[in-house]
């Protein structure tokens, strides 16, 4: 056949090298230190970036993979060859890349175009599961492996005579991957074949008979064409690209958060613009300014919380429901749901890590310090225009100023207690991005 450079290996091939030992050659050599640069890995699953168009997905890979020394004119060139190549151009603008492909691209063209870019010099290797015969028949090579050891290694178009030799025959109509499958499985109904030495057309190994597997047992067969190839579903993505070489933890996780404070930011200001002069707040900047760095410190801390949990979780609902735990326990003690002095003192180290809390108490100090509540109702009930002035004191039971609101609620209201519950909301914030990055790190990367 063709010399090639394209292989084809079966879809459930691993990627996780841990458990495995040896040494991986490029060619006999071994592999240069930008080898993450020089190849590729597409998964089955879709992977790509939704949000992107094809062209844009394309150009992205490019900025990230190629080297800085070729210059923007050059890889916007290399996208524009590539879309032509693919077949693409008449959907370049269009969402979705991975699934463009699949509807504009049929099996078999894509094979052919694999197998034209093979012949080109570039190596390719192929996952793929029993393909048809018109598929097949453009192997050159055909590996056979069964639980992790070598069964057959020879000319894919004599894999054939190589069996029907030592008494395995495919029937006529019969697909050849399908009865390689059946016949390494043990599920053909010859005789177990004894082990054989070399043969003119390949080398065939110990094929084992059907008492040896069990259903429980995986199978992969590997075509060789030629010689060589992360919030829960952005981390699959991230996994991806990071095994790609795309880049380095940090650098994903900075551009992460720095997109998510800017794009949250800009949502938080807006909301806080429109709802805090609806509501008739205090109509003077400084308090409309603290409003909004409390909702925006609130939004992060939360934010980077909900990261923290979700970072090494890969089961959506799991994180919801420790989401859920996590501030419910917070709401106990934020004054939302039950007045702090009232909860039992057990509980009242909970305080400390509750982000309502320190958000609902800077803006009941923001607003509160300086109102006056009982002007009106201490005028009606005849009391002293000292009360009215200064209204340190109530009427009718009632709490006239702010300041005793706060006091009953157990509000600091001094200048340290306005300002302390911006730095806890920060330094939490902090606190879950840095476990949100050491969980990214450490991880297991491979699926």
């Amino acid at each position: 056949g063709p010399a090639c450079h394209m292989r084809c290996v079966s879809r459930h091939a691993p990627r996780n090298p841990s458990g495995l030992s040896g040494e991986v050659l490029i060619d006999g050599a071994p592999q240069p230190p930008n080898f993450k640069c020089l190849s590729g890995y597409v998964v089955q699953d879709d992977v790509v970036m939704g949000s992107l168009t094809v062209r844009q997905n394309l150009r992205f890979s490019a900025a990230l993979r190629l080297p800085e020394s070729v210059p923007q004119r050059e890889k916007e060139a290399r996208v524009n060859h590539l879309i032509t190549e693919l077949g693409l151009t008449k959907v370049a603008d269009s969402k979705k890349l991975k699934i463009t492909l699949m509807l504009y691209l049929d099996h078999i063209l894509l094979i052919h175009l694999f197998f034209r870019m093979a012949e080109q010099g570039k190596n390719i290797i192929l996952s793929i599961h029993q393909p048809r015969y018109s598929i097949y028949r453009l192997f050159d090579t055909l590996t056979l492996l069964v639980s992790g050891k070598l069964v057959y290694h020879g000319r894919a178009q004599s894999a054939l005579a190589v069996f029907n030799k030592i008494g395995y025959h495919c029937e006529q109509n019969d697909n050849p991957a399908d009865f390689f499958l059946d016949v390494i499985n043990g599920n053909h109904t010859a005789a177990p074949i004894p082990p054989l030495g070399a043969c003119p057309e390949g080398i065939l190994y110990t094929v084992p008979s059907k008492s040896l597997f069990t259903p429980s047992h995986s199978m992969f067969i590997y075509f060789d064409f030629l010689h060589s190839e992360l919030f829960i579903r952005e981390r699959t993505l991230f996994n991806h690209e990071y095994i790609s070489g795309y880049y380095r933890v940090s650098v994903y996780f900075i551009a992460k958060m720095l997109s998510d404070l800017v794009w949250r930011s800009v949502i938080i200001s807006v909301f806080s613009c429109i709802v805090y002069f609806m509501i008739g707040f205090k109509s003077t900047p400084e308090n409309f300014f603290i409003f909004l760095l409390t909702m925006l410190l609130v939004s992060y801390a939360a934010t980077s919380l909900t990261v923290a949990v979700s970072a090494d979780q890969t089961v959506i609902s799991v994180a919801n429901v420790i989401m859920s735990m996590c501030f419910v326990v917070m709401m106990v003690r934020d004054r939302l749901l039950v007045n702090l002095p009232s909860v039992m003192a057990w509980l009242s180290w909970v305080k400390y890590l509750s982000i309502p809390r320190y958000g609902f108490t800077a803006l009941n100090i923001n607003e509160l310090v300086g109102l006056n509540f009982c002007g009106d109702t201490a005028t009606q009930n005849g009391t002293g225009s000292s009360v009215m002035a200064n209204c340190t004191g109530s009427v009718g039971g009632l709490l006239c100023s702010g300041e005793q609101h706060l006091e009953y609620q157990g509000i600091d209201y001094s200048y340290w207690g306005l300002w302390q519950n911006h730095l806890a909301l920060a330094l939490m914030m902090i606190l879950f991005q840095t476990i949100a990055y050491l969980k990214l790190r450490f991880i297991k990367k491979f699926s």
